[in-house]
């Protein structure tokens, strides 16, 4: 099961490709676009989440509402193209340039990968880089996540992502009044997982690993931890680790989850439990001090529309890349080409070991 997103900012369309899914999984369109709508919440958000109205469309892979076992296209369109036609424009276009994006950019802004996209690829143009670098395109991992969820439930696995900051109203309204941004903390929790999801094979196969660099891939995300994570480094073993237990409606449990539900890159039947911390928001209404790469002349970074915090947002793309890298990992460990098959396997599996899901 695998994922692969296209799409600019202010292009046409978003786009996902997921490939791997078993056939007859049904999927509700209602589901993906309440999760659309949710990353577009929250406090602190700008003005585009007003314009933009996400809703998904499905180019292959579904019949009726069901999954075929084919590759599923997904596609978020940008409302606010329309206002980018000639500047984002896939072709050279014609006629005289109309509308935003017709000035090259060439202020490129701290924090962002405007500078460092534009060294890279040889641009003149900032814009070929902060196009595609913008958290805009999480649209399309939200809605690949959303598939997954699907996919998880038939398993009874449930994920659900939140802000870890109680002072985060108080944070956007102090930063909005200064013309700043903040950043915070989210928390991913998957409740129900199977243990044995992942492997300590080989890196590549670490559940944790690949839970972090879906995370770190994230715009803005500048630290993951799971389970306890940084603060098991100041305990001493004997208080850091989660003791094991038994008894006969529950089989194999733990009483505690520092561990955050993943030993050896494994999951271990606890709940799987992932922090990510944001960075503040880079493109500021006060921008701080850049460089004019067509002069080289010292100026002010661009000023474009931002949030004062997309914490809220965060949390629901993370709770999307979360749950993706579970499907991923429970397609491997039980397989099927057919919906049937796989959930068979995963019965099958958990009556072999001493875990009972939890009745909910």
């Amino acid at each position: 099961m695998e994922l692969v997103t296209a799409g600019e900012s202010h292009g046409p369309a978003l786009v996902a490709i997921v490939t791997g899914l078993p056939a007859g999984l049904v999927l509700d369109r209602e589901a993906i676009d309440a999760d659309l709508r949710r990353r577009q919440q929250g406090y602190g958000r700008s003005p585009r989440q007003q314009i933009e109205r996400d809703e998904v469309e499905v180019l292959a892979g579904l019949r009726h509402g069901r999954t075929l076992g084919t590759p599923l296209a997904l596609i978020v369109r940008n409302v606010d193209h329309k206002n980018w036609s000639w500047g984002m424009s896939p072709w050279p276009p014609a006629g005289e340039p109309a509308g935003k994006g017709t000035k090259a950019v060439t202020l490129p802004r701290p924090g962002h990968a405007d500078l460092a996209g534009a060294q890279k690829y040889g641009l003149s143009d900032v814009r070929d880089a902060l196009e595609r670098a913008s958290a805009r395109h999480t649209a399309a991992i939200v809605a690949a996540g959303s598939v997954a969820k699907a996919l998880l439930g038939e398993l009874d696995v449930s994920v659900r992502g939140s802000v870890a900051d109680a002072e985060l109203e108080r944070r956007v309204d102090e930063a909005r009044a200064e013309r700043d941004t903040i950043g915070g903390l989210a928390e991913v929790r998957a409740t129900n997982v199977p243990p044995g999801l992942g492997s300590y094979a080989t890196k590549a196969d670490r559940l944790d690993a690949r839970l972090a660099a879906t995370l770190m891939g994230t715009q803005a995300v500048k630290g993951v931890e799971i389970g306890d994570g940084f603060a098991l480094a100041a305990l001493r073993g004997s208080q850091a680790h989660d003791e094991i237990h038994r008894d006969d409606e529950r089989g194999l449990f733990r009483e505690t989850n520092r561990a955050g539900g993943l030993e050896g890159g494994i999951t271990n039947g606890e709940d799987v439990v992932v922090r990510v911390a944001m960075k503040p928001l880079p493109t500021l209404m006060q921008p701080l001090a850049s460089v004019d790469l067509q002069t080289g002349e010292p100026a002010h970074a661009l000023v474009e529309r931002s949030d004062t915090a997309a914490v809220e947002a965060l949390a629901v793309v993370a709770e999307a890349c979360v749950a993706f890298e579970l499907a991923r990992a429970a397609r491997e460990k039980f397989g099927g080409d057919a919906l049937g098959d796989f959930t068979g396997a995963y019965r099958a599996y958990v009556e072999r070991i001493d875990w009972h899901p939890r009745t909910r």
